[in-house]
């Protein structure tokens, strides 16, 4: 069966009880819960605190079914403070620590300095060319000159698809089609978020977007029409999409994203999701 791989930037949120969890469901059931609806995650924390301590891994590896995919970002520690130079045994540590879920590993995710620009391919196409076979890479550029069409996104894009790698495509249109209008939430986003154009290229097998909504549900249906095409073409190629849904302040991120992968499904027959196991428990009392 076609297969698209669904999923939010987190699995802990305090604020989708009630929806995706149970109004009063403890942390420790969230994964389970969230794994029944959505079949991805992005490990965004892994970017900020580094490895995880490998019980914790393991305790993920008990909780999660065998098709669920981790996609952890490489420590920044990694790829801004070290900028992906001699690197070598941390990287390998960081492998090792994921070892209870090598086996559900999506694209782990190299987002990349603002300013990491042409100079420094050099040290990604190290890191590239050691890159372990069997898991799957993701890379986020956001360096001006990497969309510009020119002779760096040429040597990077022709970098990745030698090596298999897929190029991270961050959507955030919808985030910034309108000024934040005194939304602290979409203030805060527009802020942390790089205003890049999209460049939509699939330079490996598992081509990754990252859709970064508004808070304003028909700017977000507007922005995301021509990439139920695209994902179509992609399944039908043989690829097997990632598809990452962020709202401003992520509160309704997970009715969003249900929202948009409805509309993938129907046009490309793809499994319905779960139920929310908050509107579950909700609908018998």
């Amino acid at each position: 069966m076609s297969k698209m791989y669904l999923g939010l930037p987190m699995w802990a949120n305090t604020e989708w009880r009630g929806s995706l969890y149970p109004p009063h469901a403890g942390h420790e059931g969230w994964l389970p819960d969230y794994a029944r609806v959505f079949s991805a995650v992005e490990g965004n924390t892994t970017f900020y605190s580094g490895a995880p301590r490998q019980e914790t891994v393991a305790a993920w590896a008990r909780q999660a079914p065998p098709d669920f995919r981790f996609c952890f970002k490489l420590p920044s520690a990694l790829t801004h403070e070290r900028r992906l130079s001699g690197i070598e045994s941390a990287f390998d540590a960081f492998l090792d620590a994921l070892a209870p879920v090598q086996d559900r590993l999506g694209p782990l995710m190299v987002q990349l300095p603002r300013d990491f620009g042409s100079d420094e391919l050099p040290q990604l196409e190290t890191l590239l060319s050691r890159w372990p076979a069997g898991v799957p890479c993701g890379v986020e550029v956001r360096h001006r000159e990497f969309f510009h069409k020119g002779a760096a996104e040429v040597a990077l894009n022709r970098l990745l698809i030698t090596h298999g790698a897929n190029r991270i495509m961050l959507d955030v249109r919808p985030l910034f089609s309108t000024p934040a209008n005194g939304s602290p939430g979409l203030a805060q986003a527009q802020s942390e978020k790089p205003r890049r154009p999209l460049h939509v290229i699939s330079t490996g097998n598992q081509p990754l977007v990252r859709f970064i909504g508004h808070l304003d549900e028909d700017i977000n249906s507007h922005y995301f029409t021509p990439w139920i095409e695209r994902l179509g073409l992609w399944i039908k190629q043989g690829k097997t999409p990632f598809l990452f849904v962020h709202t401003a302040d992520n509160r309704r991120a997970p009715q969003f994203a249900r929202t948009l992968y409805d509309r993938v499904a129907s046009s490309h027959a793809l499994s319905p999701l779960g139920a929310f196991p908050g509107e579950r428990q909700a609908c018998l009392f």
